[in-house]
């Protein structure tokens, strides 16, 4: 079977296609026959070796995918030969075939495509546990959203929306901002064109944001946690802008506001029922067409480097799904 490989850190450029053996399930496992595999914004980072997780070379990239279940192991019980399945694995998706646990693995909605329910563990995954379990998110609550286009972004808005707030997109163009008010953002600030701690308190008349969901960091970090309200919470969950802020901690005194870390890959393996119930409240507000898993591009395997260049560059609006 052929599977993209990292077989020595660097660039997307460096990744190779080559055929290796197919896998067998081993007692509590499945094999999916992989029809989409998606990429996130740390994949740029796994394959240089400047993410937390470090497998071991040469490994597969891509965390999540979707496609049908084509082998069952011993002791498993509840899927047949066929099915429709998505599964997140924290690397090595991005093969025509994988291994996981079957209770690794959900069952999706014949309403979903599978580019569609690729994607929708880490983003959408990642905003759930952010806004439910980190920030208690309230319904009336203020929640602005910091790269609010990337797949990451337009999850937290659709799961804010949803969940009631008033929801501020943050983004650095008018096309951007446009697709996340087409998602659920009733406010929008282009980054590029104004000072965003002067749009924020304009657009909470002084008072400032109850949550901030924030992928990018970089120089958009410290105006931003200037920009918060008495008793906010600031969720780091990325650094697409590149540089991992220093924040001067008296911000957080004189605000009386929280900074709160959302690793969810960490949740996933401590908190796994918890997970569940949030996969399992996504994939219905998904099958409901309550929320859109906005797919930017699908892109074939063998077209690896274009679909890196588009989170690298930062173009995404959406996810972006390798097809095998």
């Amino acid at each position: 079977m052929r599977a993209l490989l990292c077989e020595h850190h660097g660039p997307a450029e460096a990744l190779v296609i080559r055929d290796i053996p197919e896998p067998q399930p081993g007692p509590g496992e499945i094999v999916i026959a992989v029809k989409a595999a998606a990429l996130n914004f740390f994949d740029t980072l796994i394959i240089e070796n400047r993410y937390q997780t470090k497998p071991a070379l040469p490994f597969s990239p891509s965390a999540e995918c979707a496609g049908t279940v084509a082998a069952i192991g011993e002791g498993v019980a509840g899927w047949q030969i066929g099915e429709r399945v998505a599964a997140w694995l924290g690397y090595g998706a991005a093969r025509e075939k994988v291994v996981v646990a079957a209770q690794a693995a959900v069952k999706i909605s014949d309403a979903l495509e599978d580019a569609q329910a690729a994607g929708l563990f880490v983003t959408y995954g990642t905003a759930m546990h952010g806004l439910i379990q980190r920030a208690s998110l309230k319904s009336g609550e203020t929640l602005a959203i910091l790269g609010a286009a990337g797949g990451a972004g337009l999850a937290a808005v659709e799961i804010g929306a949803l969940l009631g707030a008033r929801v501020i997109a943050c983004a650095s163009s008018a096309d951007k901002l446009a697709l996340a008010h087409e998602h659920g953002a009733q406010d929008e600030i282009d980054y590029t064109a104004q000072d965003i701690r002067a749009g924020l308190r304009r657009l909470t008349e002084g008072r400032g944001v109850d949550v901030l969901y924030d992928t990018v960091g970089g120089d958009l970090a410290e105006p931003a946690v200037r920009s918060m309200a008495w008793e906010g919470r600031y969720l780091v969950v990325g650094f697409a802008g590149g540089s991992i802020p220093r924040i001067p901690l008296n911000l957080l005194l004189l605000k009386g506001c929280d900074l709160r870390g959302v690793f969810w890959g960490d949740f996933v393996q401590r908190e796994p029922a918890a997970q569940r119930r949030n996969m399992e409240r996504l994939l219905g507000w998904a099958a409901g067409g309550q929320i859109r898993a906005h797919v930017h591009a699908q892109i074939p395997l063998e077209r690896w480097v274009e679909a890196y260049s588009l989170i690298g560059d930062r173009k995404a609006k959406g996810k972006v799904v390798l097809t095998l």
